[in-house]
């Protein structure tokens, strides 16, 4: 007996047909591009000029890598009353001038801070080729992030420094610590593909409030010992270290000092005293005050600049002496070396006029030219309340190795972005990206 042929219905006929042309169109779907995702028009700002660095003929033959750091303004902590002269608070008014901001100088490495609407960045990095690794704090709706392309990832840690021990003794708290923060320092590994050179990234979002130095001290020297013994973990104490970020502190604080290894001045140690206190976050029988709690913490929330709802340190607390700081920060290596401050040195040596010189730290503190810091940018936070220099690209190099500052991405005129950041066509962040290349030889 014959079988019977199907014979398709007009409508089925259709069906089947938009079928196989949706699977193809599926097949021959390619990824997002960058102009596909980036409004030009929408993403317009001031772009900064390109500064080379003349003295770098000498490290041609080592490895080079542009890295990037910029603290994203993070939507959710966003207050109209924090910005009254902002013109672009909301997501869709920022959004691609961050996009543009963060692609334009095509660097190989990007730590970035204060990371949230995930959605609708991760596709802008893809698009650009960059892989990532994100971390974000207990119950933070915002996070560190580092993108890399042209390098593999091998490992990577995320130190939440509230949990953080910085003592053993007996009898007195062994963290240390004068505020639960919720703050971290993340860490990645990048290997370059064949071969065993690489590097170790870091970045960070230290504490926040003006006033509690010893609490970003903590931070800091924590950080700092994570590097190195995250460098030991993965079998490559041979590796130089990059760590960038908002560390909250200006160049003539204390824990800047510590940092890089200059002195810490009679006066630096009278600024940090008031800071050995001990917050009701982590001391529940403190009686709390009548405006503040746990939730308005958050950086930038709280409109006080002097220390609330805390008492005095006392020996069980265990906080860390400005001479056990001193102590931890030399056990855990050589000072580190800021980017900026060596590079923009180097630089302005050889500048010959005040014509279109590059503005720094120095020129609006005072600062003595025997200490570093005073080549900084001469701002990295520009806001209608805050007017400072807040991040950094740190350097630790290899052991038997060196660095080189081959590049630098010039600060802000003051008068682009006065009265006040973020401002459209301008930037899209309360804080200005930092971006150098560096030249690193291995031992």
């Amino acid at each position: 007996m014959a079988s019977k042929r199907l014979v398709l219905t007009p409508e089925q006929i259709a069906i089947s047909e938009a079928r196989k042309a949706k699977k193809a169109a599926q097949a021959t779907q390619t990824v997002p591009t960058v102009a596909s995702l980036v409004n030009e028009e929408k993403g317009r700002i001031v772009e900064r000029k390109w500064i080379q660095i003349k003295d770098t003929t000498d490290a041609a033959s080592g490895h080079r890598v542009k890295i990037l750091t910029w603290n994203l303004l993070a939507q959710c902590l966003v207050r109209r009353e924090l910005f009254p002269n902002s013109d672009c608070l909301k997501a869709t008014q920022r959004e691609h001038m961050l996009y543009r901001e963060l692609l334009l100088q095509n660097a190989d490495i990007m730590c970035l801070q204060e990371v949230d609407r995930l959605d609708k960045l991760l596709p802008v990095l893809e698009s650009a080729g960059y892989k990532y690794n994100y971390a974000a704090g207990p119950k933070k709706k915002h996070g560190c992030l580092i993108a890399f392309k042209g390098y593999e990832e091998i490992n990577s840690k995320m130190v939440i420094y509230d949990d953080q021990q910085v003592r053993y003794s007996d009898g007195v708290s062994s963290k240390g610590g004068s505020f639960r923060t919720k703050n971290i320092g993340h860490i990645v590994a990048l290997k370059l593909p064949d071969s065993d050179q690489g590097f170790i990234v870091a970045t960070t979002h230290l504490f926040w409030h003006p006033k509690y130095l010893y609490e970003r001290a903590r931070q800091t020297v924590i950080l700092k010992r994570e590097v190195i013994q995250f460098k030991k973990a993965v079998g490559h104490e041979n590796w130089p270290c990059i760590i960038s970020g908002d560390f909250n502190f200006t160049p003539d604080d204390p824990v800047y000092s510590l940092m890089i290894g200059d002195t810490v001045l009679s006066e630096q140690e009278e600024k940090l005293r008031p800071s050995y206190v001990v917050h009701k976050s982590l001391d529940f029988t403190i009686v709390a005050g009548a405006s503040s709690n746990d939730e308005n913490e958050e950086e930038g929330v709280d409109p006080d600049k002097v220390i609330t709802n805390a008492r005095a340190a006392r020996p069980t607390d265990g906080l860390l002496s400005l001479s056990e700081l001193k102590e931890i920060f030399s056990q855990s290596g050589s000072p580190l070396k800021s980017a900026y401050d060596s590079g923009l040195q180097v630089y302005l040596q050889s500048w010959s006029s005040d014509q279109d010189k590059p503005r720094t730290f120095g020129d609006r503190v005072p600062i003595s030219p025997s200490r570093k810091g005073r080549y900084e940018p001469e701002w990295t936070n520009y806001t209608f309340y805050w007017k400072l220099v807040l991040d950094y690209i740190f350097i630790l190099d290899a052991p038997g190795g060196q660095s080189t500052i081959s590049g630098l991405l010039s600060g802000h005129r003051t008068a682009d972005i006065h009265p006040g950041l973020p401002q459209l066509g301008v930037c899209g962040s309360d804080h200005v990206s930092l971006c150098a290349e560096i030249i690193f030889t291995y031992p």
